[in-house]
């Protein structure tokens, strides 16, 4: 026996709690929030962002409410008093716009240090974030550095709010970069005092209010037209002796004119008498530039901290977005053709008809609504079976309803509750039949489905098989939800983990095993809550093949509340975790336990958790796409995601024999049935991770099943001298499969002598044996 720490058998000296939690729905919500305000932000400094040339031509405004003495006043204008100034005679404020830009700018400041120049540049708020080392160059280098708003958006035609967002967002990022504040604007698309319309009249007095000069401009060179270097150097000419503020860019595209005109204009003025100045030293205001508040500069450096991670995380988004596009993609391509294999290699026959009788085991707890049902369309199949019920301690009477009954064939064990393996163990030891069938007690079989299922053990190597589910109940919107994921989902990746040989799973709703095969690997384990799963990988990594038998229908009820369905799920989609990290080794190992490892535990890894951990991304960067990328767009991209999911249920639905009918929910349920499915996959992650256990829940029955009308076939009474079948029937040639060494581990209760990393069951105290094959005592968990 294995000295690892294992979990209590459900006894009733056990203590287990079931801890919720609530911190991890804090934690993801907080992420979700943070994530939404980076993309936000991303959205406000990018996409808002005014990218028109200063001075395009626009319509005629009106100026009714400008001030005569602003109109024919000089450039620099304080807007709350109305007062304007206007640079010493042949003194030029030379200014740049739009930047910084890491091209242009630097190549522009080396002009102005050869000639000695001292320039003002009107900076962008996201541009300072973008390059901030460009902007305290400026400052370092004695330029005065400006404000040109926050994303170059015309301040006359934005809101009160917005104007105010945009001064105080620039002024902090400078202040961050540079160390400086500064009272220095232009607003973006002013030109002259002559050309100010009502509009920018408003934002310049709102500027004013707000302790900011107006810097508007006398000369244009017209650069933006990029007219070629001499072109630019004549407009930037003054044509008398007076002072001028003259025009020009530093950013907004290829600059390669300005620097060459800058090259030739310099030398050229200074060498008529101009005088090259500072906006501030131009009007001669004192203190043009500030040193920055310790607050301010460390809420600025905080803004471009935040601009700048939010740049990043866009871009980590794309790449990871168009990545798990591309591999949803290629999964959609690859779930199609492996379909199309398989129901080609399903046209061929496992081999000799298998004919010997079945048991099957139904472990009920609490059934009464569907025992009867269940029960009866096991015995109406067109195969001889043996009906084994074994009742978990059931407070119902549901082990009373199937004694009265008094159907031929049928057993029922009682057992005190503890739990679904020890009722599957119970019906294990007691079966008489090589082939053992086990099936849910809300579950009805179609007459031929016991049949189908054991036609693959004609393969020797074939040691279980998974039938197909079906949802029963499917009125409503979650019932169809549910049917559509049954049909679409499940069934049609059980056809491509039957091709890849990597089946994960065989349901408990409908399975067929080979009792040698169950008693090789010890049983079924109580060690996780997917006790189907864990029981499945442990005979993939045993040697044995899992098979999937589509022919072999089985309809079972899904939970018809979203309560009940997130109990469920939640189960699992926890059980399933558990399992994948009991089964972790499979990876390292070769054989059949290497191709569960390496396809169908990386294939669960990667749609089952990784994706749907980015589902909350997606929809948030989705919300993002339609408010300021191009709606028209992202709605395509949607469109086309859905034809795909289209396409793929209705192959689906063909190769099922289903009418296509539900698929017209499909568009409702990506927005709030995947939500919910992706919910659950967070919470169950988040649970593994912070080491809390969860308990066998119970599931509502509704009573939907009906009995079938079908004649019932000869039944098996029981174990009776001579009808044991050969234990190995010889229905293939070829050996049986060898245990797998890396898998002579397992213990015969189902454990490992390496105790796992991660202890899914960290308080669950003292450890006692279990015998997975025997039933055991005590009070246990429901099924469901």
């Amino acid at each position: 026996m294995s000295k690892n720490r294992r979990r209590p058998a459900r006894g009733r000296h056990s203590t287990v709690r079931n801890v919720p939690l609530r911190t991890h729905w804090l934690l993801l919500t907080t992420l979700v929030l943070t994530l939404s305000a980076a993309l936000l932000l991303q959205g406000y400094t990018q996409h808002l962002f005014d990218s028109r040339p200063d001075a395009e031509a626009r319509e005629p405004v009106s100026a009714a409410s400008v001030p005569e003495q602003i109109a024919s006043g000089g450039p620099v204008i304080e807007g709350a008093s109305g007062r304007a100034a206007t640079p010493a005679p042949r003194t030029i404020a030379l200014t740049f716009d739009d930047g910084p830009d890491p091209v242009w700018t630097p190549r522009i400041l080396d002009v102005l240090r050869r000639n000695g120049v001292r320039a003002t540049f009107f900076t962008v708020g996201t541009k300072v974030a973008e390059n901030p080392g460009l902007a305290r160059r400026i400052v370092d280098e004695g330029h005065q550095i400006g404000l040109h708003s926050f994303t170059h958006t015309d301040l006359g035609a934005a809101s009160a709010w917005r104007r105010s967002l945009e001064l105080r967002e620039t002024q902090l990022v400078i202040a961050g970069a540079t160390g400086v504040t500064t009272p220095l604007l232009r607003p973006p698309y002013s030109s002259t005092a002559k050309a100010l319309g009502d509009a920018g009249w408003e934002a310049v007095v709102h500027a004013g209010q707000e302790g900011y000069l107006t810097v508007l401009t006398t000369l244009d060179s017209e650069d933006w037209r990029r007219p070629g270097a001499e072109r630019i150097a004549a407009n930037s000419t003054p044509k008398d002796t007076g002072g001028q503020v003259l025009l020009m860019h530093d950013a907004g595209g290829d600059r390669a004119q300005t620097v060459a005109a800058l090259e030739q204009l310099v030398p050229r003025l200074k060498a008529s008498g101009w005088t090259f100045a500072t906006v501030g030293d131009a009007v001669a205001l004192p203190g043009a530039v500030r040193p920055a508040a310790t607050t301010d500069r460390w809420q600025g450096l905080a803004l471009i901290t935040a601009i700048r991670t939010s740049d990043w995380i866009l871009e980590g988004l794309s790449w990871l977005l168009w990545a798990a596009g591309a591999v949803s993609l290629l999964r959609a391509v690859a779930v199609f053709v492996a379909a199309r294999r398989h129901v080609r290699m399903r046209r061929k026959p496992w081999g000799p008809a298998v004919t010997e009788p079945v048991s099957v085991i139904v472990p009920a707890y609490n059934e009464s609504a569907g025992i009867e049902a269940a029960v009866r369309s096991l015995l109406a199949s067109d195969h001889p079976v043996e009906v084994i019920v074994v009742d978990d301690g059931s407070t119902d009477g549901t082990a009373d309803i199937v004694e009265a009954l008094r159907l031929p064939g049928v057993r029922v064990i009682r057992q005190q509750n503890a739990g679904k393996p020890a009722a599957l163990n119970t019906g294990i030891a007691a079966a008489s039949c090589d082939l053992l069938v086990m099936v849910d007690g809300d579950t009805v079989f179609e007459p031929d489905a016991v049949r189908m299922i054991v036609q693959p053990f004609a393969n020797r190597r074939v040691g279980a098989v998974s039938g197909n589910a079906k949802v029963v109940n499917r009125g409503g919107l979650l019932g169809r939800w549910q049917h559509i994921e049954y049909v679409v989902g499940f069934n049609l990746d059980r056809r491509l983990f039957d091709l890849a040989e990597c089946m994960p799973t065989v349901p408990g709703a409908v399975g067929a095993f080979r009792r040698e095969a169950l008693l090789r690997v010890g049983g079924v384990s109580d060690i996780t809550l997917a006790e189907d799963t864990d029981l499945t990988m442990a005979l993939c990594r045993d040697g044995w093949r899992v098979v999937y038998e589509e022919r072999a229908k089985a309809w079972t009820e899904a939970p018809a509340s979203l309560g009940a369905l997130w109990k469920q799920r939640y189960r699992w989609c926890y059980g399933t975790l558990q399992a994948m990290w009991k089964h972790r080794g499979a990876l390292t190992q070769r054989g059949q336990a290497g191709k569960l490892g390496r396809r169908g535990l990386v294939y669960l890894l990667m749609f089952q958790v990784l994706l749907p951990l980015l589902a909350p991304v997606v929809d948030v960067f989705a919300v993002y796409g339609l408010v300021f990328l191009d709606p028209v767009r992202i709605v395509g991209l949607w469109t086309a995601f859905l034809v795909l999911q289209v396409l793929m249920g209705l192959y689906a639905f063909r190769l099922d024999g289903e009418r296509p009918g539900p698929l017209w929910s499909l568009p409702l349920q990506q927005f709030v049935y995947r939500q919910l499915m992706y919910l659950v996959v967070i919470q169950s992650v988040f649970t593994a991770v912070a080491g809390s256990r969860l308990r066998w829940q119970r599931m509502e029955r509704y009573g939907s099943l009906q009995v079938p009308v079908t004649p019932p076939a000869t039944a098996v009474p029981g174990p009776q001298p001579g009808m044991q079948p050969d234990p190995l029937p010889d229905l293939q040639p070829g050996p049986l499969p060898a245990p797998d060494p890396a898998y002579a581990a397992y213990a015969p209760d189902g454990g490992y002598d390496t105790a796992p990393a991660w202890d899914p069951y960290p308080h669950a105290g003292p450890q006692t044996p279990q015998h997975h094959i025997w039933p055991s005592d005590g009070p246990g968990g429901a099924y469901r």
